[in-house]
């Protein structure tokens, strides 16, 4: 553990248009952020830890200015350290495609500002335009897609706004009592298209399957089982926060080791035996900038033989 740790990193908050009642950067910095006191924030503008886009700092007068925005470095009293190593899988001029361990943050989130697979990968190719071209929750593990050129950022972000690129999961769940059942009179692989409403719950870091208009699918497929416990193949085809886990536990199978859901679990530090049994195997795309096909997996991190030491 170290103390008072600040990110090497910039954060950045945009000031929306549709806030008419901060008429200081300042008052934005603490309606935006009830986590923080409005004396943190002085004493970081005083600090001069807040700036704007072009590196002038932010004063404690600054004016409010819509679509600007705000850059500033988050700070953590501790800083835990994640024991696992990310791997690089393929690079070019454009991008890198890397391995993400179970447990390690994509970008500065929560207690984690540099400890992170951006920040991690900054350091190790002293390359400051490294970022991350999608998400991957901190619990999940697998393939990440990264820019690693400013000038083609964009069409990296595109790919998956876009929806072209294909992604392949692996998880573990434990099976129901129904596909028990099926799984006597049915040959493997058994397959489930799952379309429906994923909406924030309480708390707003959880998703639930609300009602109304679907704005979720995933195609899940369960190919191998062994002793209670199925190996999934599963694909997203649209991108919400969460989609895979909620859809497994749509089917009433949720995902092994996972905290949020069906239950919220009780706080607690990172057991490291226990990672969530998710993992993004599998990235293919056609590259925007070479036009040539990527298909990328990460083979030598795979579930395949965790679901048989369950």
């Amino acid at each position: 553990m170290s103390s008072s740790v600040r990110a090497a990193q910039a954060s950045y908050v945009v000031l929306s248009e549709t806030v008419t009642d901060k008429p200081t950067v300042l008052s934005f910095l603490v309606s935006q952020f009830p986590a923080i006191t409005a004396a943190v924030w002085q004493q970081r503008i005083v600090d001069g830890k807040v700036h704007w886009r072009d590196g002038s700092l932010v004063t404690l007068e600054s004016q409010f200015i819509p679509r600007e925005r705000v850059y500033y470095y988050r700070e953590v009293a501790q800083e835990s350290l994640i024991p696992f190593k990310e791997q690089l899988l393929q690079q070019t001029d454009e991008f890198m495609l890397v391995f993400k361990p179970h447990f390690l943050a994509v970008n500065p989130s929560g207690n984690f500002v540099n400890e992170c697979l951006v920040n991690r990968l900054r350091l190790k190719t002293n390359n400051q335009q490294i970022v991350a071209a999608h998400r991957l929750d901190r619990a999940t593990a697998g393939v990440m897609l990264l820019s690693v050129n400013a000038q083609t950022r964009h069409e990296y972000h595109e790919l998956f706004k876009s929806g072209n690129i294909s992604k392949t999961y692996q998880a573990i769940a434990s099976l129901s009592a129904e596909v028990k059942q099926l799984l006597e009179q049915t040959e493997l692989p058994l397959q489930w298209t799952v379309k429906n409403r994923i909406a924030k719950t309480i708390p707003s870091f959880r998703m639930c399957v609300a009602e109304g208009e679907a704005n979720s699918h995933s195609e899940i497929r369960l190919i191998e089982v062994f002793d209670g416990y199925g190996l999934f193949e599963l694909e997203p085809v649209t991108g919400r926060t969460h989609q895979l886990r909620v859809h497994m536990m749509s089917l009433g199978m949720s995902i092994v080791n996972d905290r949020l859901y069906p239950e919220l679990l009780d706080k607690a530090d990172d057991d490291f035996d226990k990672p969530l049994k998710l993992m993004a195997r599998r990235l293919c795309f056609i590259d925007p900038i070479s036009r040539k096909q990527i298909d990328v997996s990460c083979d030598g991190f795979n579930l395949q033989d965790e679901v048989k030491n369950l």
